[in-house]
């Protein structure tokens, strides 16, 4: 299986969390997404206690909650004591209205409106990651008419390519995030926000991108950054106190994939990030990670009730469900690769090759091309596997479609966490 979480029982069903997931999808109804709490909580865990054992106090995750937003996931990064990254107020919103603690939230984005910034100012949040000079002056002017302080950190653009899809890469100089070091203005915004007085320059923020399994471009970004802070240093007298090196550690869809070890991730990133602060001769900041998809992606499947087959002869085979591109708009968007598994006969041989697709009238709306699976019939069960990150996040009503439930799932016991959209939510706000 793609991972520990999965297994198959004496039904031949696939289990997911020490759950029969056939069951749940009889519960619950379909399309259903799971969530496993305990790998959740456990990959929290393994990520805090390496930082802080790696980098010392004052170094920990904060939850990239652009990767899935709902009260509950709030709730849990509360009571595992981590923060929070976030990149809009309806996030924001949604965190408060979890009790979540927003002293413990960093408020990220490109484009803060004035109302995003009163919002945030006024509800208490902690730190402010500002990408650019006009967010960082119109900042200064709510701050100074509400005669309030607020810590920042300065998105920084280190100018690194990971090599991973082009639309999730976010550290190169022609990004729309941050201000980059190569063309003076990283030096630039830095020295402004000094000069405002109700500006409390904290340290600064890079993020090169995400699902990337090679450690080289985080500390590629880090020796970038660390040069950075000991050039301002030098130049401004002023240390940066944290660098946050963002999020982006990938995580296994496929086979082929490798499985990250995170804490062994952490500790070869600590020795030479170490290694090239003492070479630099820059004190060491706290380091602050933001993982997303590594936390919440190998937590969560979705599942879905299979509608028709159709073979096309001498061509190809659809399976069509009774989701799609609604709740899982990735494969459309880049072709996002996923393993996909006929649930409820798990443990039959795969045999039929198609394609995977959804019920929306649109010719993009396939969940995954070229599977393979036991041939399925109309009623079966089919599940797509780490489906926890970017896809309630992404959910749409298109086609007029409601946003399927959620299940918390842990150790074979399940609870509902978002109950299953209806045509009266879609249309409470119409006139």
């Amino acid at each position: 299986m793609l991972h520990e979480n999965l297994g198959v029982n004496e039904k031949g069903h696939l289990t997911f969390a020490g759950a029969d997931v056939v069951t749940l999808a009889e519960k619950y109804g379909t399309p259903l997404m799971l969530l496993d709490e305990m790998r959740i909580r456990k990959t929290i865990r393994t990520y805090k206690q390496a930082l802080e054992e790696n980098f010392g106090a004052g170094s920990y995750p904060l939850f990239a909650s652009k990767a899935l937003c709902f009260k509950g996931i709030y709730r849990l990064a509360a009571e595992e004591g981590i923060g929070i990254d976030t990149v809009s107020v309806g996030e924001i919103y949604t965190a408060k209205a979890a009790g979540f603690d927003l002293k413990k939230a960093y408020f990220h984005g490109n484009n803060k409106t004035d109302a995003d910034i009163r919002y945030a100012v006024e509800n208490g949040v902690g730190t402010f990651v500002v990408d650019n000079e006009d967010e960082l002056r119109a900042l200064e002017s709510y701050l100074a008419a509400a005669g309030k302080k607020q810590d920042i950190l300065l998105r920084i653009t280190p100018g690194i390519d990971p090599h991973t899809h082009k639309a999730i890469v976010t550290g190169s100089v022609d990004s729309k995030f941050g201000s980059a070091i190569e063309t003076g203005q990283a030096e630039g915004i830095t020295r402004l926000a000094l000069s405002l007085p109700h500006i409390v320059l904290k340290g600064f923020h890079c993020h090169v991108g995400s699902q990337i399994f090679d450690i080289d471009p985080f500390t590629e970004a880090a020796d970038i950054m660390l040069r950075f802070i000991a050039y301002i240093a030098a130049n401004t007298g002023y240390t940066a106190e944290v660098l946050n090196l963002g999020g982006g550690l990938g995580v296994k869809y496929v086979e082929g994939q490798p499985v990250l070890d995170y804490a062994a991730v952490i500790r070869e990133m600590a020795a030479v990030i170490k290694l090239r602060a003492a070479e630099i001769g820059c004190a060491l900041p706290h380091i602050l990670l933001e993982p997303g998809r590594s936390l919440v992606a190998d937590a969560g499947i979705t599942l879905y009730t299979v509608g028709s087959v159709k073979t096309i002869t001498g061509y190809k085979s659809y399976v069509s469900v009774d989701g799609g591109m609604p709740d899982n708009p990735r494969y459309a968007l880049y072709e996002a690769p996923y393993t996909v598994l006929l649930a409820s006969k798990a443990d039959a041989p795969s045999d039929f090759k198609c394609s995977v697709v959804g019920r929306c009238c649109e010719s993009g709306d396939i969940l995954q091309e070229n599977v393979t699976l036991p041939k399925p019939v109309r009623g079966d069960i089919l599940a797509v596997l780490c489906t926890g990150a970017y896809n309630y996040a992404m959910a749409s009503n298109y086609n007029r479609i409601p946003r399927p439930a959620v299940v918390w799932v842990n150790e074979g016991a399940d609870t509902l966490a978002i109950r299953r959209e209806t045509y009266e939510d879609m249309t409470r706000l119409e006139v």
